[in-house]
């Protein structure tokens, strides 16, 4: 299928989304949607594509998803956490109002349906959808040419949530390839402390474009711990561009893990734009098959004590490809920035591949920024070590292997998340390795 005939598909699919729309919101998609074919879909030829090839993607005719689908309560009843503060459960990129669930939520905190606030002239949630500028993200584009709904969560100025929000995303496509859009608003008011949980799950024996963007604004003074759960099914085309802007004394602490899809994409930045923000953005993936999954991270410096974390792991086997690309910006103004970057991937195959490219570019002269990238295999010498003690080959290399995720899955503080991660990582491997 050429480019050509790609963009044919994504015509009819946003011609299915109909007519009734306010009209900025008629006319941001439509303007996506003109920059979106002027600019077609990205090509190994492109520096932040090299290593992703997205033909698969372009070469696959998707259908518009329904906003419904019989198997989604059971998928909910799998996969939602029961100790959550609410679920908000997205189906095929649209809002399920029925399947959601609240709890005792403190007073003023908004968990509901992005569309609802489409109509709204003072909604903050309208204004940041609005203002999105997907430029340079062929795929945020794509989202912005389908903007329609998805989930809008607001913590207002000083509350404190206890238990964490949960935000459902399911795509499951029934017998034809579907494609589903989502669009993510997370606010967190100044001094808030909450925890949001987006898990992105799917389904169905064909594959499915799951395209998501997720705009996150973290208010001064406040604590946001965003947990990204991708497990999708092993064929889905999964894509998802977040963007974090932290205000003064802001803290955002990311946590992404990858486990499902036969082609992932995970684009994150996080824009530092008060003094004394901190972003922590940690990651781990496990890829096997011929599952490729490709990390792209940004953290912006824009201005001066800010600090910022990141530490991404992976584990390969099988034929499996990675790619990881973190790039850290600190800008004229940002003196005093303190960064580490580190980036550690584990082949446990001799056909697994993974490219790594860590990046700074600094334009402060008063800063302090490291980045470290490490591709190896399990140590033999402490296989042998752990094998001497009674351990059997199985468990001494799963014991390395959780102590490898462990750095990364044990900052999750939702419990009885972290533990079905564990579990699901774990099962993934003993599939491969068996």
């Amino acid at each position: 299928m050429t480019t050509l005939q790609a963009i044919d598909w994504v015509r009819a699919g946003q011609a299915a989304l109909g007519t009734r729309a306010p009209q900025w919101l008629a006319e941001h998609r439509r303007d996506a949607l003109a920059a979106f074919e002027a600019a077609g879909f990205p090509t190994t030829r492109q520096e932040a594509w090299r290593f992703t090839n997205m033909a698969p993607v372009a070469a696959t005719a998707f259908a518009l998803a329904a906003p419904e689908a019989d198997d989604a309560e059971a998928f909910v009843q799998a996969h939602e956490l029961r100790d959550s503060a609410a679920t908000a459960v997205v189906v095929n990129g649209c809002f399920d109002e029925t399947l959601s669930s609240y709890g005792a939520l403190p007073l003023g905190v908004v968990v509901q349906a992005l569309a609802a606030s489409f109509d709204e002239d003072d909604s903050s949630a309208r204004d940041l959808a609005a203002a999105f500028d997907p430029a340079g993200h062929p795929f945020a584009t794509l989202n912005a040419a389908f903007l329609e709904d998805g989930v809008h969560v607001h913590v207002p100025e000083g509350a404190v949530l206890t238990a964490p929000i949960h935000v459902l995303v399911i795509t499951l496509p029934g017998g034809t390839p579907v494609m589903a859009h989502p669009r993510l608003v997370i606010e967190a008011g100044a001094q808030s402390q909450a925890t949001v949980v987006v898990s992105f799950v799917g389904g169905g024996d064909v594959p499915y474009l799951c395209n998501a963007v997720t705009q996150v604004a973290v208010g001064e003074g406040a604590v946001l711990e965003l947990v990204v759960d991708q497990r999708e099914s092993a064929k889905a085309f999964h894509v998802h561009r977040l963007h974090a802007t932290c205000a003064a004394a802001a803290i955002l602490h990311s946590r992404a893990v990858s486990l499902g899809g036969q082609i992932v994409r995970n684009d994150l930045e996080a824009v530092l734009a008060g003094e004394g923000a901190h972003a922590t953005l940690d990651g781990v993936y496990v890829a096997d098959h011929s599952q490729l999954i490709d990390n792209h991270t940004s953290i912006d410096h824009a201005v001066a004590h800010c600090t910022s974390h990141e530490l991404y792991k992976g584990i390969l086997a099988g034929q499996a490809r990675a790619v990881f690309n973190g790039r850290i910006l600190v800008r004229e103004d940002a003196q005093k920035t303190d960064a580490k970057q580190t980036n550690r991937a584990l082949l446990l195959s001799d056909d697994a591949q993974v490219n790594s490219n860590p990046q700074l570019e600094i334009f402060a002269d008063d800063v302090k920024c490291t980045h470290g990238a490490a591709v190896g295999q399990l140590d033999e010498e402490a296989l042998f070590y752990l094998q001497a003690r009674g351990l059997t080959p199985a468990e001494a290399r799963d014991l390395l292997l959780q102590a490898f995720a462990g750095e990364v899955l044990g900052e999750i503080t939702v419990t009885e998340l972290r533990g079905v991660l564990e579990q699901s990582l774990f099962s993934r491997l003993a599939r491969h390795l068996a």
